[in-house]
């Protein structure tokens, strides 16, 4: 693809918003709390780092700061500041951490002109036989580098049974005769991006703007096996009318989680 030239440095920023939400059949009071358990323990702000770590990698940027804190009763939140390019040590704030002290209860990262944030929430209810999980990270660079090259990385990193992906390009720069370069890529579609085996697990919508450089996608898992969502629990325990019930709550959930409405 012909480069396009450029008068000084590419300011344009690019933005991935990539929300997961993994749902789970938790009847029993015991249950809800085995499974926030087992979810705050398989995503906490270690393990997060690690992939927020992975993804500064794939899209070929460098760690400036880094921060993360685990959360009581549950809960976890990373923040990365990268860089473009490496940046000579004498110019690097003394407040950065380079992420050499990861190992604290606590730590930020920082980016130049760019960062990676990370948060959950596992979510559970009294009188709800469902509970899920949800992980918002957002990617937010600025120059040549882009999010989109590590969006199957974050897609299969983890148990993802709804995904909705937000992308924006904003601001602008200039070509050399000065005409205004608003987007340095083309694109339709964040699904052009994304796996096509893993597509076809996902019943999916797009929802852009073209002409403001927004791009919208929503994923739903399009076929569900029981034994995938119940926690602690086997299948061949469970009557056939009762796992029909549990389905459906299941498809329930997801489907409302999907359009953003309650179904009555």
């Amino acid at each position: 693809m012909k480069k396009i030239k450029l008068y000084g440095f590419n300011n344009l920023t690019k933005t991935l918003s990539f929300n997961i939400y993994d749902v789970c059949y938790a009847k029993t009071e015991v249950e809800k709390e085995e499974y926030i358990k087992y979810i705050d323990e398989q995503y906490n702000s270690n393990r997060l780092t690690k992939i927020l770590y992975d993804v500064t990698e794939i899209i070929g940027a460098c760690v400036l700061n880094v921060s993360k804190q685990d959360y009581e009763p549950q809960g976890a939140s990373v923040n990365i500041l990268i860089s473009e390019e490496m940046i000579e040590e004498h110019l690097i704030d003394e407040s950065c951490n380079l992420g050499k002290s990861i190992e604290k209860d606590s730590l930020m990262g920082h980016l130049d002109k760019s960062h990676l944030t990370v948060h959950t929430y596992p979510e559970s209810h009294p009188e709800h036989s469902i509970s899920t999980f949800r992980v918002d990270i957002d990617v937010s660079t600025c120059g040549t580098i882009s999010p989109l090259k590590a969006l199957n990385y974050l897609i299969s990193s983890f148990d993802s049974d709804i995904i909705t992906l937000d992308y924006r390009v904003r601001g602008f720069t200039r070509e050399l005769d000065s005409k205004k370069c608003f987007i340095d890529h083309k694109i339709n579609s964040i699904q052009n991006y994304i796996n096509k085996d893993k597509l076809l697990e996902y019943n999916s919508i797009d929802v852009n703007i073209f002409q403001s450089n927004i791009f919208h996608t929503k994923m739903m898992k399009r076929n569900l096996e029981l034994e995938d969502y119940i926690f602690n629990k086997k299948v061949k325990d469970i009557n056939k009318d009762k796992q029909k019930i549990i389905l459906n709550k299941l498809e329930r959930e997801m489907l409302e989680i999907f359009n953003g409405s309650n179904i009555y």
